[in-house]
């Protein structure tokens, strides 16, 4: 897949905060992305809806929290989005990449991503549901949750920008 410019906003665990996804949406447009990667727990399609609405393409993977996935595939075609099941692979760039949701608890999820990282199989690894920010590379891999959108359980709101073709990462806290 290629893009227009090299940056893509990659999020997770919105869990319909409303007000956190419409200053998001704000933030990428002013930086010209147009490309979002949503790592789980969107939850609910009106949520999905407020991307697609915007003119962003989305690919989404479910999270343990996406009950409606019927709903949310449709909102998801309106617009040329994506909504898949974990895990995902997809080569953007060159850069093969990894999407996943989480895997039990924080602990069990991030022994479960270094795993991986150590594999060597991909240049990236995105991950979410420990709704903690964690960037940083394990050898040649780059890990990267962007912590959780939603901004209630760890009170702290965030998102990133990846620069897709140096790995450049910003941590976007609203």
């Amino acid at each position: 897949m290629a893009v227009e410019n090299s940056y893509i906003a990659v999020m997770s665990d919105s869990h319909d905060n409303l007000d956190n996804v419409d200053i998001a949406i704000k933030l990428i447009r002013e930086r010209g992305i147009d490309r979002v990667i949503h790592l789980g727990d969107v939850v609910s399609p009106f949520t999905l809806l407020r991307f697609v609405s915007a003119g962003l393409k989305v690919i989404l993977i479910f999270g343990n929290n996406d009950g409606e996935k019927i709903g949310l595939k449709k909102i998801a075609d309106r617009n040329g989005s994506e909504v898949q099941d974990p895990p995902y692979v997809l080569v953007i760039e060159g850069k093969k990449i990894l999407m996943i949701h989480g895997k039990g608890s924080p602990e069990e999820t991030r022994e479960y991503v270094e795993a991986l990282a150590r594999s060597g199989s991909y240049d990236v690894i995105l991950y979410g549901h420990t709704h903690v920010i964690d960037n940083r590379f394990l050898k040649d891999t780059l890990i990267l949750n962007p912590g959780e959108l939603f901004g209630k359980l760890s009170g702290k709101a965030s998102f990133a920008i990846l620069n897709i073709r140096n790995l450049d990462t910003e941590i976007i806290i609203l």
